[in-house]
């Protein structure tokens, strides 16, 4: 039976969300039949300043995974 998961996180996250994937995949068996991703758009966040070390005008982006698996 095919299944779907998803998985959400944001860009400043990636490592941490490529283990929580690559750990559900080897736990549960399931078979991989299409992994789809997308990132969101940020808006330039209203009074945020442009010059410092760190200082950023857009937060995070959210990252979406859609997993397509059928399970054993």
């Amino acid at each position: 039976m095919q299944k779907v998961k998803l998985f959400k996180s944001l860009e400043n996250d990636v490592t941490r969300l490529e283990h929580e994937v690559n750990d559900w995949i080897a736990e549960s068996g399931a078979k991989i039949i299409s992994l789809t991703g997308n990132i969101a758009p940020q808006s330039e966040r209203t009074g945020a300043s442009t010059g410092g070390m760190g200082d950023s005008r857009y937060p995070p982006s959210d990252i979406v995974l859609i997993v397509l698996y059928e399970s054993e």
